[in-house]
């Protein structure tokens, strides 16, 4: 009761009191209510259903009365209420917090007093502080309560009760249900409307109501309109909505995870913040259009997970049409760049809009058309239509240039994870990741970086118990980029569609995003609004039977139930645009009658169809006379229905209808449906605007029309739901980029003036960084476009060049410096801008031109155009410049020699060690490249980046062998051809460069089986081997021998080239070349092979090769013989270190270690002895054919069987016919000295190495016997016979039957193949067939040259057999025998002592007793052939004549009287032998049988010999068979005698020598005796005696 009486008393004071009193009070309530003597938590009995506190604060507010409150009052009411609000002893909610904030809010816009506006505005900020951060805090506290239990339950697996979880959940703070009524607001014009409907909210605590309530409130108030007219700074109505808008950006930037999360904040968001803000958006206030931009830019920031369609709105309709509308202002245009350029600094939110808006079929392609506006307004395109001044305009173009800089760095900031600085590396050169694995490893991580959120923005989502709005979409760059081409195949088909319709859908169709049925286009008609309404209605009204069937689907998809006739017909033509014919329209329309009948068969108003389709075309003929401006004279009502009498089967439609309708269409009349593209299409044709004031008006109108629009569009969205992908990917730029097309290189400088230099130098850095990822077209043409600014490759003239071009070139600089990881062949651009740069620096340092060439001394011919650097540019400038203009000249470029700039510049090859091994590769190549377009000039070389190639080298040197390998592949070959220049000077250069290079790189070694040596020396021999500048090649000999001579022990696969190198100099002309290399070559085979043999292993082939072509250079006979020393020389390393060749396994990995010695070490040395051979004159090849077989004969027996092989197919090379020379001197030459000598060398090396070789080599050696005898060369052949038969004589006894039987087949096949046949056939040419004496003459001229071509090779082909018949007499008797035994017969006949036995010393020595039977027969055969032969031919005079006629043998005609005696006499010696020799018994049949014959057909012949020569020839060969016959036994003799007798008396009668007349009678006396005519008693004469002559 006292407490009522208190209150009671308080509220008196604080109504009616005084002034005074009022304070006092005020002052009372605020402390009491602030020390928390006052809750106010007990029922008010004066209103049922309200606590006391609430009416406190009601009472508190009800004192304000309107700005006639007194100022102090005011303040004081303003302190009680945030005391109220604020404490933490007292809760108001609902209705009573809804009246504390309206109150201090009209106390703001009520108030005169500056002060208490002020407070009263922070008051409402903290008091809207306080009841958000209230709510934040107690989710929290809530949620973490609910972990609590939540881990207990687990703990100690026990169950909480459903009722307790229910009650923690539901039961709001201070036992307040959530239920309770709000208090009424009264809504006046400064109140804050509750009215409402929150029976659907769902809030888990009161204080997320009074939050959402002070929010709706405060986005209804600032949703409310200004008055007509310009607005006024201090009006009522200007300052609620500025400070409602500054109130909600407070509470949207604080806003914690409820408010972000809540479902219930979100749709209030939806449907009242971004309405009002459709609204406010397109204010011509500027204070208001700045803060709802703010605004947007934190929803943007904080809630565009579930605002996807009103981001878009906020886009499509308000700020990207302003960018687009030309009567739009500077102010707005800037203000909505700045928003522009804050939303472009967040990648996040860049990546963002590309991939929920770009990439949404359903969605406008909002980065695309943000992008392309600001690049226009960045290129000034639309200035001048906006009537700014220059200045306003420069400001302009500079902020969307900043803001395209902003999106550009967006992209790089997003794709920074694929970026590596080069000079960020600290390892040389390391190898950036493989695309693959940044794609697999980085996005993962950068990922899981960009999805992650705070934990206490995670804590209360997820706390609160709120459910989820948005349903999140994975983030699949691949499926982004299907449906972003699915888009742009849609908008291309739109297009092609708004121009020709069936062209547009038939492109859609063979594309897979149109059905090919007629309800699938039809439904296309109806859902893609971007399409042109009058081309939709031509393609419904054609008359072709598809297009009839497209439109019956078309209808009869459109639902008329239960609509009135006018709405009907309002849906159908709201899709599209009449066609102009009557038929089409009246196809339309029948269609349309048809499908309302339909939907509508209830009615009873229309009798038919036809009833509906004639009012139809009477409401299109009503709408077009009342609302077409053409009309003048307007149908009236009355006419209109009178028009339409009898339309209902001959009845009148109710004339109230008709009048209804009437009215309806005069109200609004029928119009298509406004779409946003097509209204733009349409505003493309730019209004002409007669001054600013019609501008402004103009612009008013149009931003009236954006409101209404956006507004609709924002209502309808309002509780539309669309997933939103939040990108993680770092895929997503390449199609960003590709997007970007407004940064064409061709237009990137155009829009640049001195103003915007540096932002576009930032632009086109950031656009080549992208590039370098993604797009390499692309980034090539940024460079180039920038290199071409840059008046350093551009075909302008160097001396144009001012700052602006000055800072291109830095802006290069520095992309070569930051992004040459990335640069590929863009590089060629920048290193060519580099090399002009330096030709810039020398001439604005005015240089002598004699360093524009590169060379430090003048030659004749060489550079004598220019002496000095003014010279030279005036040439470049054009002639007649004076001095002064030289002088501007070189202080316009004179900038280019600053120190930043040639720092910068020498930074980049300094910095090319921290480039990766592809990278480097890329810059090696192009600075190649541009030094080759130095060198290119005939008269002014320069050799700037020939020496930057040189710097690099040096600097990249320690990099990994693998890289160093690809870089230097390029230089080597740069050096190459560099080194092969025609100006000596630079070749001299390179030469020299190669030299030091190289003996820097030796100084590092090589381990075992490695080639890099050999690659980086390559160009010293590629260079000896093209360039025939003898100053040169010298250069490259004094090059090689100082590395010899220093650094031989690091040498490893190097000695390859080396010995390259002094190959190609053994072959030169020059004495001084050869000389030099000659000598350095023997010093490494005499000295460093003696102490790094093992090292050049790989090599000494090479070496050998070497030599052998310093012994074939003819000029130089005395170096040839010292090279055969020194390959002599190399076979004792061979000898000596055989192990060392074993254990070598470089490229003989495949050869047995056994036969390593032999590949690399024998092989090659026999091989290019037998080179020399065959390539070296007379005394040099003989030298070499000396030393290779020496070498045979001292290290043969180390040699295997199969290596033996290979040696004789290198030593029968000598005899190759196909080798030999084509000149008959030269070939007779060879064969009589090399091919003589090899063949006897031959032979003493198999009768050396017989057991090796036996098996192996004895055919191949018969057959070049064979080959040798066969020969046109009469000393060849004889050769070939003495040593066939010195090889036999020598090696008979260890020959095999096998063996033998290959000899004798041997000798059998010489025998056949040279027989001279033709003595027998040949004929002389006919003559007689010659007409022309002419003719005649010429071919007795050709015919004689055969002929003595032809009996040459017949003469040696005698000899041969001569030669044969001796050889076998030889190896069957040994050598000398058979003449010593014929001597020995002759002596014995001449002193009748034939029955005494002749003994021969050599005779045992023959090969006779190691030669069987049947080998001995064949022998037999052959001298039995030739016998014949040569028989045939003596006996054939008129043949013998012929030839002696034609010249064959001398002046005496030809015989071959030796050929057949010698061959018989060998047959007789043989036959006699095997006849008495008593191994041989069993063949003596045979032989007998063979002998009779023989002896028989002799003695024969012998009778028919008419001439004496001849008879005198056959003496000894008688003397030989009667002495033989002799000597056998008397059952022999016996056989033999009867067979002889009548042959022997026949040849009695003949003039005999004395002899063998003695030899006769000793036959004839046998004869006698064997046949026992008479029996001797005694001797018939003395010895010594003669008997008488016959």
């Amino acid at each position: 009761m006292v407490f009522d009486l208190f209150f009671c008393f308080f509220f008196f004071f604080l109504q009616y009191g005084y002034t005074v009193d009022a304070h006092v009070a005020y002052q009372r309530v605020a402390k009491l209510i602030a020390y928390g003597h006052i809750t106010g938590n007990a029922p008010d009995s004066g209103a049922p259903g309200k606590r006391l506190i609430d009416r406190i604060v009601e009472t508190v507010c009800n004192c304000f009365q309107g700005p006639q409150t007194d100022e102090g009052v005011q303040l004081q009411i303003i302190k009680a209420l945030l005391t109220a609000v604020t404490s933490p002893y007292i809760e108001i909610h609902e209705g009573t917090v809804l009246q504390t904030v309206r109150t201090c809010y009209n106390i703001y816009l009520a108030s005169k007093n500056l002060i208490n506006q002020t407070t009263a505005k922070a008051t409402l900020t903290q008091m809207l502080n306080v009841i958000f951060t209230r709510m934040e805090n107690q989710a929290v506290c809530h949620y973490c309560l609910y972990q609590s239990i939540f881990f207990n339950h687990v703990a100690t697996e026990t169950a909480t009760p459903p009722s307790e979880l229910e009650a923690l959940d539901l039961a709001p703070a201070g036992g307040i249900n959530e239920n309770v009524q709000t208090n009424g607001i009264p809504d006046d014009r400064h109140s804050v409307s509750s009215t409402d409907n929150l029976s659907a909210a769902k809030f888990s605590h009161i204080l997320q109501k009074d939050a959402f309530l002070v929010f709706r409130s405060l986005c209804k108030l600032s949703m409310k309109p200004l008055g007509d007219g310009p607005p006024d700074p201090k009006s009522h109505e200007l300052r609620s909505k500025i400070v409602s808008l500054q109130l909600l950006l407070s509470v949207l930037q604080n806003a914690g995870g409820v408010f972000r999360t809540h479902e219930m904040f979100i749709n209030a968001i939806k449907q009242y913040l971004c309405v009002a803000l459709s609204k406010n958006g397109v204010s011509s206030v500027p204070d208001v259009f700045e803060l709802s931009l703010a605004i947007f830019l934190t929803l943007l920031s904080n809630f565009k997970t579930h605002l996807k369609m009103q981001i878009e709105v906020f886009f499509k309709e308000i700020f990207l049409n302003i960018l687009e509308t030309s009567s739009s202002s500077f102010e707005h245009k800037w203000m909505v760049i700045q928003t522009l350029t804050r939303i472009c600094a967040d990648a996040q939110c860049v990546v963002d809009i590309y991939v929920n808006y770009d990439c949404d079929l359903n969605a406008a392609n909002i980065f695309e058309r943000l992008v392309n506006d600001l690049s226009k307004i960045a290129q000034g395109r639309s200035g001048h239509e906006l009537g700014m001044t220059p200045l306003q305009e420069l400001s302009l173009r500079k902020k969307g240039l900043e803001c395209l800089v902003s999106i550009l760095k967006c992209m790089v900031e997003w794709s920074k994870d694929l970026y590596v600085n080069p000079n960020h590396q600290a390892s040389l050169g390391s190898d950036r990741p493989s695309d693959q694995e940044m794609g697999e490893g980085k996005c993962l991580e950068t990922g899981r970086r960009r999805s992650s959120v705070s934990s206490l923005d995670s804590t209360v989502s997820s706390g609160i118990g709120s459910i989820g709005i948005q349903t999140a979409v994975p983030d699949d760059p691949e499926q982004f980029e299907v449906i972003k081409q699915q888009k742009e195949i849609i908008e291309h088909g739109i297009e092609l569609f708004n121009k020709k319709s069936k062209r547009g859908i038939q492109y859609l169709q063979e594309q897979g995003m149109l059905g090919t049925t007629t309800e699938d286009i039809a439904q296309f008609l109806h859902q893609e609004e971007r399409l042109c309404f009058t081309q939709v209605g031509e393609f419904l009204g054609e008359s072709s039977r598809f297009n009839k069937e497209v439109m019956y689907a078309y209808v009869d998809q459109l639902d008329f139930c239960g609509k009135d006739f006018v709405s009907a017909l309002r849906i159908f033509l709201e899709g599209f645009r009449l066609p102009g014919e009557a038929q089409k329209i009246d196809r339309l329309m029948e269609k349309f009658a048809a499908r309302y009948i339909e939907c509508n068969q209830g009615q009873t108003l229309f009798a038919s169809a036809d009833t509906a389709y004639v009012l139809a075309y009477s409401i299109i003929m009503l709408t077009t006379d009342l609302h077409s401006p053409q009309v003048k004279n307007k149908m009236t009502k009355e006419q209109y229905i009178k028009m339409n009498r009898g339309i209902n089967d001959s009845k009148d439609l109710p004339e109230e209808y008709l009048s209804t309708i009437y009215e309806e269409i005069e109200g609004k009349k029928i119009a298509m449906k406004e779409t946003k593209e097509y209204a733009i299409t349409t505003k493309s044709t730019k209004p002409n605007v007669a001054n600013e004031k019609q501008r402004r008006l103009l612009y008013n109108l149009e931003m009236e029309q954006m409101a209404k629009t956006a507004k609709a569009l924002m209502e309808a969205v309002s509780h539309a739901k669309a997933p939103f992908t939040s990108a993680t990917h770092l895929d997503h730029v390449r199609p960003m980029f590709k997007v970007s097309e407004w940064i064409s290189p061709s237009c990137i400088f155009v829009r640049a003036c001195n103003p915007l230099q540096s932002i576009t130098c930032l632009e086109i850095r950031c656009a080549i960084r992208i590039a370098c990822h993604f797009w390499n077209l692309e980034r090539d043409a940024y460079v180039q476009a920038l290199a071409r600014f840059s008046l350093l490759t551009a075909s302008s003239s160097i001396t144009e060049m001012k700052q602006k071009n000055i800072d291109t070139i830095k802006t290069l600089i520095t992309v070569a410096h930051t992004d040459g990881n990335y640069l590929g062949n863009s590089w060629h651009e920048i290193l060519k801008c580099i090399s002009q740069l330096e030709l810039a620096q020398l001439i604005g340092t005015g240089v002598k031109t004699r360093y524009l060439s590169g060379s430090g001394r003048e030659r004749e011919g060489s550079i004598k155009s220019y002496t000095s650097g003014e010279e030279f540019m005036g040439n470049l400038v054009g002639g007649g410049v004076d001095k002064r203009h030289i002088a501007s000249i070189q202080e316009s470029v004179g900038e280019t020699s600053s120190q930043s700039v040639v720092v910068a510049v020498d930074r980049i090859f300094t910095g090319s060690t921290r480039l990766d091994g592809n990278a480097i590769v890329d810059f090696v190549r192009w600075l190649c490249a541009v030094s080759m377009d130095e060198l290119a000039s005939p008269h002014h070389p320069r050799m700037f980046s020939l020496q930057k190639i040189v710097e690099i080298s040096y600097y990249n040197m320690n990099r990994i062998r693998l890289q160093w390998s690809r870089i230097w592949h390029v230089i080597g070959d740069h050096f190459n051809k560099v080194g092969c220049n025609p100006n000596e000077d630079v070749a001299i250069f390179a030469v020299d460069s190669l030299r030091q290079l190289s003996m820097k790189f030796l100084e590092k070694g090589e381990l075992a089986n490695f080639r890099f040596q050999k690659d980086f020396l390559r160009p010293f021999e590629h260079i000896m081997k093209k360039n025939r500048s003898p100053t040169i090649r010298d250069m490259v000999i004094r090059c090689i021998a100082q590395m010899v001579n220093s650094q031989a022990g690091n040498i490893r696969s190097g000695w390859k080239n080396i010995f390259a190198v002094f190959h190609q100099a053994a072959s030169d002309h020059d004495g001084n070349i050869v000389e030099l290399a000659f000598q350095t070559t023997g010093h490494i085979v005499t000295n460093i092979f003696q102490q790094h043999f093992p090292a050049a292993i790989d090599s000494f082939q090479d070496a050998v090769k070497c030599l052998s072509e310093f012994a074939c250079n003819a000029a130089f006979p005395d170096t040839s013989m010292e090279a055969i020393r020194l390959i002599r020389y190399c076979a004792k390393y061979v000898s000596e270190r055989p192990q060392v060749l074993r254990e070598y396994t470089s490229d003989d990995m495949n050869v047995a270690p056994g036969d390593r010695v032999w590949v690399r070490g024998w092989f090659p040395i026999l091989f290019e002895l037998s080179c020399i051979i065959n390539r070296c004159k007379l005394d040099v090849r003989t030298r070499g054919l000396t030393v290779m077989f020496e070498i045979m004969k001292s290290y043969g027996h180390t040699f295997e069987k199969h290596w033996w092989q290979d040696l004789f197919r290198i030593v029968f090379r000598i005899f190759d016919n196909m080798k030999l020379p084509e000149q008959q001197t030269e070939k007779s030459e060879w064969m009589t000295t090399t091919c003589n000598h090899a063949l006897y060398a031959i032979c003493d090396v198999f009768t050396q190495f017989y057991e090796a070789l036996n098996e192996i080599l004895l055919p191949d050696i018969f057959a070049q016997l064979h080959w040798c005898v066969k020969q046109d060369n009469e000393q060849l052949a004889r050769s070939g016979t003495n040593c066939l038969e010195n090889l036999v004589i020598l090696n008979g006894q260890k020959f095999s039957p096998e063996v033998w039987d290959q000899t004798c087949n041997c000798m059998l096949e010489i025998f056949k193949t040279t027989i001279p046949h033709a003595l027998l056939t040949w004929r002389p040419a006919g003559m007689e067939d010659d007409s022309s004496e002419k003719h005649l003459t010429e071919n007795q001229n050709s015919s004689i040259l055969l002929d003595q071509k032809l009996f040459a090779g017949l003469l040696i082909k005698c000899v041969v057999q001569l030669e044969l018949i001796q050889t076998i007499d030889n190896i069957v008797f040994y050598p000398a025998t058979s003449k010593k035994e014929d001597a020995e017969h002759m002596a014995a006949a001449q002193r009748d002592t034939l029955d005494a036995d002749i003994h021969i010393d050599t005779e045992e020595q023959g090969m006779y007793k190691y030669i069987t039977s049947q080998h001995l027969f064949k022998l037999l055969d052959c001298l039995q052939e030739s016998h014949s032969f040569s028989k045939a031919f003596n006996s054939n005079y008129e043949q013998r004549t012929v030839l002696w006629r034609a010249g064959f043998k001398g002046k005496s005609k030809p015989n071959l009287l030796k050929q057949e005696t010698s061959s018989l006499a060998c047959c007789l010696r043989i036959l006699f032998r095997m006849y008495v020799d008593e191994s041989r018994r069993d063949s003596w049949d045979a032989i007998q049988q063979r002998l009779l014959n023989v002896c028989s057909e002799a003695l024969a012949y012998f009778i028919t010999v008419n001439s004496e020569s001849h008879r005198e020839a056959w003496t000894n060969l008688l003397l030989l068979l009667l002495t033989k016959t002799l000597k056998i036994s008397d059952e022999k003799f016996k056989a033999h005698a009867s067979t002889y007798y009548p042959y022997l008396c026949e040849i009695m009668q003949f003039d005999l020598i004395p002899e063998l007349r003695a030899v006769l009678r000793k036959f004839f006396l046998r004869i006698g005796v064997v046949f026992k005519i008479w029996i001797p008693q005694e001797p018939l004469r003395t010895t010594g005696t003669r008997s008488p002559s016959w």
